[in-house]
């Protein structure tokens, strides 16, 4: 594409977020939509929490007060034990129900978020500037709304309610066991320190191979997205070898931090496991000889020792638990800040106030704004004193002095003036990288300049609405784009509400409508979004016949024949000047043969018009366009 000069692929800085900051604003999701339910899954994780401790707690009454007592009778009574077992049970019950309501609905809490977190990130990148999408790989996007929402769905639906429970568990179970014992308390503590003094290394060095991971895995995502649209230039030209070289260095990366990471998440785990169970003998052993010795006195008893041990294996338990999630959850936040980085990446600006609208004329010759489609096209102009006056859309196109580059280091267009009267066709003709396309992205506001000035029907087209004005310009590109549905919907496209005689009115005049009839299902023959069966001829007609339902009143024309032989390009041709007619057209374009009958010829050299003229001028000069249509220097 002409003047294209920037690579895509590059991205930008990035920022640095604060892992604290990006946990509060994924709270806030759960703040704005979920309160209600997510206090119903802390009240249930809190009952859980309490019934395994008073279970635990329990055992100790059991123990003591019903189990010993019955061994020394000779004739025992075990109703008191089963009301007992019964009671125990009935806590254990509440447990296992309060479990699994807060599990559930931590299921709905999370998917709903996923939903609104994966709906606000669609809508944030449609209001990207093409700038944007210029640096930054498609796989790399797509890793936004895969990796990165599943990392985020792990943490909500699991991690998150399982760090809460384990809190409050650890809460729970200290007070419990405060209250059986505190010098065993003391010493359990003494090994809870210990394992988050591993916890804190081990873990440390986890989180920073998992936030490399997430950012080797969308770049390897992005560079087989690549690879596979650009599948058939890579065996074309027999790239394949230094293909998988490229690929291998980005897997070797992604490979190695992931190696790291999941090095330390693995061997946290069994550590952890370790720890407590080793604190679990020693808690036994130091109990007993507690016991034994009277130093505490008789505050110690077989039943003290059994309910303890079941209060360590409960407080240590979601220590460990804890440390397995903070891996998961590390990598969430590190899925997370991508996702924030993209919702917070500066929208399209448009302060524009010009409003394209359809329009009639009154009895009394004034243009009046209409809901219904007329043909005839206006400028809404509000002024500050609230009239609105209505001017009827001509066509007329100019560039005032435009220096623009896609680097503002590397300026593309260097002082640059042209104008397209209303109805004129402007073609621009140069080699590659000359500035050709770059013209038209302007005109679109896909980008703003640098300096100069561009004034379509009078107006600076800063002051238009950018939707309206790229509804007022049909274009047609060299790169088609369509989408998975019928033919007819890939013509609606350009126009929604275009009724069915309006999409087949376009494609006749496209010259579309003879191959789409002979389709099997015609005009509603479904096609995927690689329009795969079809001939690169036939889904360019497609493009035209979408842009010609638009029915707008100035033409873009980017390479829009390029991909049609010759033959084909004889059957179109009569349908692009139908196209054309009564419409100010930019037409850019390699086969010279398709300007001839332009008004206005320019030629670009390097971001420089060098010349411009008829095509008869041009060739009566014998400069620059002389050379390229006699081919005395061949356009690339």
């Amino acid at each position: 594409m002409g003047g294209h000069g920037h690579r895509r692929g590059m991205r930008g800085g990035k920022r640095s977020r604060d892992p604290k900051k990006t946990l509060s604003r994924l709270l806030r999701y759960i703040r704005d939509g979920y309160a209600v339910p997510f206090t119903v899954v802390l009240v249930c994780i809190l009952f859980s929490a309490v019934a395994n401790v008073a279970g635990s707690m329990f055992l100790q009454t059991l123990i003591d007060d019903y189990i010993a007592p019955l061994l020394l009778e000779a004739s025992p009574v075990f109703t008191g034990l089963a009301h007992a077992i019964l009671t125990m049970c009935l806590i254990y019950g509440v447990g296992i129900v309060s479990t699994f309501l807060y599990n559930w609905l931590m299921v709905s809490v999370s998917q709903g978020i996923l939903k609104r977190v994966r709906d606000e990130m669609f809508e944030r990148m449609q209001k990207l500037p093409i700038r944007y999408f210029d640096t930054h790989t498609h796989g790399d996007l797509m890793s936004h709304f895969t990796n990165d929402t599943d990392t985020l769905q792990q943490m909500l639906s699991q991690s998150v309610p399982q760090m809460f429970s384990s809190l409050m568990t650890i809460i729970a179970v200290l007070t419990g066991m405060l209250v059986t014992n505190v010098w065993l308390t003391l010493f359990v503590l003494l090994g809870v320190a210990v394992m988050l003094t591993v916890v804190k290394r081990i873990g440390g060095q986890s989180a920073r191979f998992f936030l490399e991971q997430q950012t080797a895995l969308g770049k390897v995502n992005g560079f087989i997205e690549e690879m596979i649209g650009g599948q058939k230039v890579v065996k074309v030209f027999c790239h394949e070898e230094q293909c998988k070289q490229q690929f291998d260095e980005l897997n070797d990366a992604l490979r190695e931090s992931a190696k790291n990471a999941n090095t330390f998440a693995n061997i946290l785990m069994p550590i952890m496991m370790n720890i407590g169970n080793l604190l679990y003998v020693l808690v036994a052993v130091v109990g007993g000889a507690l016991a034994l010795s009277g130093v505490v006195g008789n505050s110690i008893t077989i039943g003290v020792i059994a309910s303890f041990l079941q209060l360590t294996k409960s407080f240590t338990q979601p220590v460990t638990q804890i440390s397995q999630q903070f891996n998961a959850i590390v990598m969430a936040l590190a899925g997370a800040e991508r996702i924030f980085d993209l919702m917070d990446e500066t929208p399209e600006v448009d302060d524009g106030y010009v409003t394209l609208v359809n329009a009639k004329y009154n009895a009394d010759g004034t243009l009046i704004e209409t809901p219904e489609k007329t043909n005839i096209w206006a400028w809404k102009h509000p002024h500050e004193d609230g009239t609105v006056t209505y001017e009827r859309v001509r066509g007329d196109v100019r560039f005032f002095d435009v220096d623009f580059g896609y680097d503002p280091e590397k300026i593309v267009l260097h002082d640059v003036s042209l104008y397209a009267e209303p109805g004129q066709k402007v073609a621009f003709v140069g080699a590659t990288g000359a500035g050709k396309t770059t013209i038209t992205n302007l005109i679109n506001r896909f980008y703003d300049l640098a300096d100069g000035k561009i004034r379509y029907d009078g107006i600076n087209i800063n002051k238009i609405r950018k939707a309206d004005l790229r509804r007022s310009l049909g274009i047609v590109l060299q790169d088609t784009s369509l989408f998975t549905g019928t033919i007819r919907d890939n013509i609606r496209y350009g126009y929604l509400e275009a009724t069915d005689q309006e999409i087949e009115a376009a494609a006749q005049l496209a010259g579309a409508d003879d191959f789409i009839r002979r389709l099997p299902e015609g005009y509603d023959t479904v096609i995927d979004g690689e329009g795969g069966s079809l001939s690169q001829g036939q889904r360019q007609l497609l493009s035209i016949a979408r842009a010609a339902v638009a029915d707008p009143p100035v033409m873009i024309l980017d390479e829009a024949t390029s991909s049609i032989d010759t033959r084909t390009e004889a059957i179109v041709q009569a349908g692009m000047d139908g196209l054309m007619y009564g419409r100010t057209v930019f037409v850019i374009a390699h086969r010279l043969s398709t300007v001839q009958n332009a008004d206005v010829i320019m030629v670009l050299e390097l971001g420089h018009i060098i010349e411009r003229g008829d095509h008869a001028a041009l060739i009566a000069q014998h400069g620059k366009y002389y050379q390229l249509y006699t081919g005395a220097f061949e356009l690339e």
